[in-house]
């Protein structure tokens, strides 16, 4: 299996999706937006960064670039893929899930450890933990905050289609614990498709035990291998 990780004008997290993918035995590699998808792809991550520096919308501009096509094509087609922060951004920018991502609460960018409470254990991004776990994933965004209108949140909580919430360390899924201000203190989302997630929190950058406090983060990535 090959991932493949889209590259944008502004994407910064694309290199290290790639290492955090080849450190858990998953080949990946990087494939600029303009030179589309290879003809079978296995899995596709949209990474974190700013692409086209957020003008107009965080991931708006990205949405709508001609490769975003191929992608959708995918996902219906049941290809794996994962929208991290600013591909968060993106696959809600494009349709892939619901809600949309904007202004954290205190309008300031924030970079921090959160904590996150698993909500399903039985879709491919979540299968390597149990449901109710807590793990540390770190966060670096300014435009995190997940919106959704009253109508679609009902129906959203209703197919059991939130991945992970914000928590504090013991799994409360409080104010305090929110980082940024989402409605249902919401981190991830599943598409139409269980095997399309988008998340805010970076799970790369909880992988690669040399350079991270933290490993929790390698569950997620594992739905590729």
């Amino acid at each position: 299996m090959t991932v493949s990780v889209v590259q944008f004008g502004g994407s910064n997290c694309d290199r290290d999706a790639v290492r955090a993918l080849r450190h858990l035995g998953i080949d990946a590699e990087r494939r600029w937006h303009e030179d589309g998808l290879p003809a079978d792809p296995d899995g596709i991550v949209l990474p974190g960064g700013f692409s086209y520096g957020d003008y107009l919308r965080a991931g708006a501009m990205a949405a709508r670039a001609p490769i975003m096509a191929e992608v959708r094509e995918a996902a219906e087609a049941g290809i794996p893929v994962l929208g991290v922060c600013n591909g968060a951004q993106i696959g809600s920018e494009s349709g892939l899930t619901p809600g949309a991502f904007t202004t954290n609460a205190s309008a300031r960018f924030q970079c921090e450890p959160v904590h996150l409470r698993v909500e399903r254990a039985d879709t491919p991004w979540t299968a390597a933990y149990d449901e109710g776990d807590v793990i540390e994933v770190p966060i670096a965004h300014g435009e995190g905050r997940f919106e959704i209108e009253a109508d679609a949140h009902e129906e959203l909580v209703a197919d059991d289609r939130v991945l992970f919430r914000y928590c504090d360390e013991a799994g409360n899924a409080t104010d305090e614990a929110n980082p940024n201000g989402s409605t249902d203190n919401v981190a991830g989302v599943l598409g139409e498709h269980e095997t399309v997630a988008v998340l805010m929190p970076h799970p790369e950058r909880a992988t690669l035990p040399d350079v991270a406090t933290s490993t929790d983060g390698a569950g997620v990535l594992e739905a590729f291998s």
